[in-house]
């Protein structure tokens, strides 16, 4: 999928996942306007996404077309935001649970989730503790991350807090994934920005002894 969104493209890009009424444009712009301000006086992203902030937003809003995000949802490592914040404002049926250690960020997050009046919860924490915190019932029919850590390392921890037929989506690099237990690689999907841009789509099944 190869579709890229300029000022005023994050509109254009936002129709495409979700009727305009909603009022969701407007909130895309909220986060504009503030991931902007608040960066001016704490690091939430690189020189990188700010030059380029709206072809930024616009790929979370393709990816939220793609993914489709319902039911509870985890974004790790949500850091400014990017991409789950414009995911979770077209996306107004999923609750998003974002997990970020860094307490600038979480406290921005929490900030956005209020100024936006996001269907979501934020976990000032990091994730092995995070998930300590979750309710016992709670199972995610889809987790988000963008280029953290080594995903073997953390994916297959999450496999009792999945639900049935579960997705993992990783922001990456690369299309390729090491193979983890539990997690088969089902989909790749070239995003718009740049040439090394993949969203990797990985699906959960429970093992069963032999």
């Amino acid at each position: 999928m190869r579709r890229t969104s300029h000022d005023p493209g994050i509109l254009r890009s936002f129709a495409d996942a979700q009727d305009d009424t909603t009022g969701g444009a407007a909130q895309l712009e909220t986060y504009k306007r503030e991931l902007i301000r608040w960066n001016e006086r704490i690091n939430l992203i690189g020189p990188e996404a700010v030059a380029n902030l709206d072809d930024h937003i616009a790929e979370a809003v393709a990816a939220a077309g793609i993914l489709k995000p319902q039911g509870d949802v985890l974004d790790f490592g949500s850091g400014g935001g990017l991409p789950a914040v414009p995911m979770a404002i077209v996306s107004p049926a999923a609750r998003f649970h974002l997990v970020e250690s860094d307490k600038k960020k979480w406290a921005f997050l929490k900030h956005i989730v209020r100024a936006c009046e996001l269907n979501a919860v934020v976990y000032g924490d990091r994730l092995a503790r995070a998930v300590m915190q979750f309710p016992s019932h709670l199972q995610f029919s889809l987790v988000t991350s963008r280029a953290v850590g080594n995903p073997e390392e953390w994916v297959p921890s999450l496999g009792k807090w999945m639900a049935p037929e579960g997705r993992v989506a990783l922001f990456q690099g690369s299309p390729d994934v090491p193979s983890m237990r539990g997690f088969t690689k089902s989909d790749v999907f070239t995003l718009p920005r740049g040439t090394s841009n993949y969203l990797v789509i990985l699906a959960f099944h429970v093992e069963h002894p032999a």
